[in-house]
């Protein structure tokens, strides 16, 4: 492969035994090229692969960009096929290590095997580190679904991060692959060491489909990004050269908008409601919502609405009942009259729709052929898109529910099975899962107004930023709100891996509902509302609310939900992700106050940090300048929660207990004369404080205030000392500037 001199924007990690190996799988087999014509151009490459097939025409252009290679594939028949996959081998790759130390990282593993890397030769199939689980269970701490675990790398249904890293345990190099496009393929890989060589496989394949029909004279374009790391060892950087290119080739992003940044949705499931709900207990919450939580715009009723959804989950099949499949003993008013009631109120309806429909609605009993049998998952129904009488079906309900009903934004869970699966599901194999997906979505984007918010549910996304092109937020993660503890332990993991990828810029996560967590003692309940508030991921609010008093959980949730901030870039601090004795970090933080959007004002907070212990014992957790990117030097911490003040020089430890955690704010003890405060603010200056919206304001001060105005009028203030701060106090009427005189 001398004539390929494209290897020297890799050269650090391959050697003599290089090779590019382009080929592609029919249902009866692998075909292999048997010669490739290169033709260089400037900082690019055109390969003409020839095969013995001469009804194929696949020709690669490869182009040098900034961060690396970037592959444009077409693929042409001339005649019927039914095409499998297109594949390279990428072979000859070295880190320059041991063979042994050679890894791999791909998104899925926290969320299938409890942890982060894998060495390339180990076998994750018949080592039993995940085992088939049932569906929506925990399964210890990890979740692997009948049929998920599988050689190929990438290849589940959790619309993984679609990249992966190779490297070596002993080195900081590393390659990376990754996806430019999935309006037709998707990436998934194999890789091993032969012939003395570490080799990496690389397959584009079908979704739902085991091999895709393809009609004579069928062009198929691939597109993906080739390129290195010299940051391999931190979480945080590995993926960040191939972002940077990704973001060129992304449409513009629902995912990017408003929408679900700083409008907080109350959902009607968590906290102990499922699906106990009615339009006289919802509208009670919109109300106190309305009074006492200036960023919750959105209600949104959960499953539970529709007559047949008492024991499964229903909703994208209950539009089929008509009239008589809404449940009006809890919804009296239709539906279009309780979303009416709520647009009254000043507030935007929502809606949840499931995908499945259960086999004992009327559906599922009346048209079998619409569905998929997909027992081997799961028990229930999955309607069959590749059929044009079940998309005209399913068009009809985004009718009833968005035109008919009224909703304007919605939650769609147990959606994506149909689209995302990598097994044969559909009966039309002339389209692939992908493409429907893009069917599906557009459906729903033109059904709801463009400033509606759609939500990816279960089958739970892994931060696939492809998504973002329809729906501004994902869970990422399974329900917090049952009071089960490994649920916890479970998103803390999960989490990790999506917000290590930095694009919350361009697609929201949503860590669940977070309220009163009525199953959950007060450490762990704690560690949920920190790790949800320092992920930045806090978009959706659930529980009654008003019926709580005046009890220490609301008064934390309204403080949690002061100035929502989701996507904003998280880090990872100290955390060796190579080390699988230590599957999760310690620290994470963000840089800004929690209470600001604005960073880099000296007179507030630089960092919000959150110390984390997932054990069941406590652990001692150092803090040093260095762990938030901040210079070495004094600083004051001010626990957001018990007000206590710590002075840190350089370095500082705290006692964690078990399932315990610590948030605090990070200010330079010479210069921050606000070290806290339970209100969004806009801006600090030497003497005033302008904030965002009206409140009960409580403040960290380091001076003591003679004196508060309020939008130039004099107010009432209390003042309590805190060690060497100043707890001070007083009401903001509404959005303005306090003044303060010391």
């Amino acid at each position: 492969m001398a004539d390929m001199d494209f290897k020297d924007v890799i050269a650090d990690v391959i050697n003599a035994d290089f090779c590019f190996e382009p080929f592609f799988v029919t249902v009866n087999g692998t075909i292999r090229a048997v010669s490739k014509e290169i033709v260089k151009g400037a900082g690019s490459w055109q390969i003409n692969v020839k095969y013995p097939w001469q009804s194929i025409k696949d020709t690669i252009y490869l182009q040098k960009t900034e961060n690396g290679l970037k592959c444009r594939r077409i693929f042409e028949t001339a005649k019927d096929l039914s095409l499998c996959e297109l594949g390279i081998d990428l072979g000859g790759i070295d880190f320059g290590g041991e063979a042994a130390d050679d890894y791999f990282y791909h998104v899925e593993n926290p969320r299938i095997y409890e942890r982060m890397t894998f060495p390339v030769d180990y076998d994750r199939v018949h080592s039993g580190d995940a085992k088939d689980s049932d569906f929506d269970a925990t399964a210890g701490n990890r979740w692997a679904d009948p049929g998920v675990v599988c050689e190929r790398i990438g290849r589940s249904p959790y619309q993984p991060f679609p990249a992966i890293l190779l490297s070596n345990y002993k080195s900081k190099k590393g390659l990376v692959h990754g996806t430019l496009s999935q309006k037709l393929f998707y990436h998934n890989y194999l890789t091993c060491h032969k012939d003395n060589s570490l080799h990496l496989e690389i397959y584009s394949g079908f979704k739902a489909v085991k091999a895709l029909r393809c009609k004579a004279n069928r062009r198929m374009v691939d597109e993906w990004y080739l390129g290195m790391t010299f940051e391999a060892d931190d979480l945080d950087r590995i993926f960040a050269a191939y972002s940077a290119e990704l973001r060129k080739n992304l449409p513009p992003m629902y995912g990017a908008t408003d929408i679900n940044r700083n409008a907080i949705v109350w959902g009607s499931w968590n906290d102990g409601l499922f699906r106990d709900i009615s339009e006289e207990l919802i509208l009670k919450e919109a109300r106190y919502l309305k009074e006492n939580f200036p960023y919750v715009k959105w209600i949104q009723v959960d499953d539970g609405y529709a007559v047949n959804a008492t024991t499964q989950s229903h909703g994208l099949g209950m539009p089929y009942e008509g009239d008589s499949g809404v449940d009006y003993v809890k919804f009296p008013n239709g539906l279009r009259g309780y979303a009416d009631k709520l647009k009254q109120l000043g507030m935007r309806p929502a809606v949840w729709i499931g995908g499945f429909c259960p086999n004992y609605t009327p559906v599922y009993k009346e048209k079998p052929q619409w569905f998929i049998d997909y027992s081997y998952r799961v028990n229930t129904g999955l309607l069959d898109v590749s059929q044009q009488e079940v998309r005209d079906y399913m068009s009809s309900a985004l009718d009833t529910f968005f035109y008919e009903y009224g909703f304007e934004g919605m939650k769609h869970d147990f959606w994506s099975y149909a689209f995302e699966d990598s097994h044969a599901l559909y009966s039309n194999e002339s389209v692939s899962g992908y493409e429907m997906r893009d069917w599906w979505c557009r459906e729903l984007r033109k059904h709801i107004p463009a400033d509606g918010y759609m939500q990816s549910c279960c089958d739970i996304a892994m931060g696939n930023p492809f998504l973002g092109e329809y729906f501004t937020n994902y869970r990422y993660g399974i329900d917090i709100g049952s009071g089960n503890w490994d649920c916890v332990k479970t998103n803390f993991m999960w989490g990790m891996a999506c917000f290590s990828t930095h694009t919350g810029d361009i697609f929201v996560p949503n860590s669940d509902s977070i309220g009163l967590f009525p199953g959950l003692n007060d450490n762990e309940a704690k560690f949920c509302l920190n790790y949800c508030w320092v992920t930045r991921s806090t978009v959706e609010i659930a529980g009654k609310l008003s019926e709580a008093g005046e009890s220490l959980r609301l008064k934390m949730l309204k403080k949690a939900v002061c100035c929502p901030n989701n996507g904003q870039d998280v880090y990872l601090g100290d955390y060796d992700y190579r080390n699988n004795n230590t599957p999760t970090a310690n620290i994470m933080y963000f840089k800004t106050p929690h209470f600001c959007k604005k960073a880099g004002n000296i007179m507030m907070p630089l960092r919000t940090v959150g110390l984390f212990n997932t054990k069941d014992e406590a652990v001692e957790i150092t803090l040093r300048a260095s762990s938030m990117d901040l210079p070495d030097g004094d600083y004051l911490l001010a626990d957001v929660w018990s007000n206590e003040i710590s002075c840190m020089h350089d370095a500082i430890s705290f006692t964690v207990p078990p399932h315990g955690s610590i948030l605090l704010t990070v200010a330079d003890a010479g210069k921050a004369w606000v070290l806290d405060a339970n209100m969004q603010v806009n801006s600090v200056s030497e003497n005033t404080i302008e904030f965002d919206s009206w409140g009960d304001a409580e403040l960290m001060l380091t001076k003591k205030p003679a004196a508060v105005k309020f939008n130039g009028a004099e107010i009432a203030f209390a003042v309590a000392s805190q060690g060497n701060a100043y707890l001070t106090t007083f009401k903001v009427p509404d959005g303005g500037t306090a003044e303060f005189v010391f």
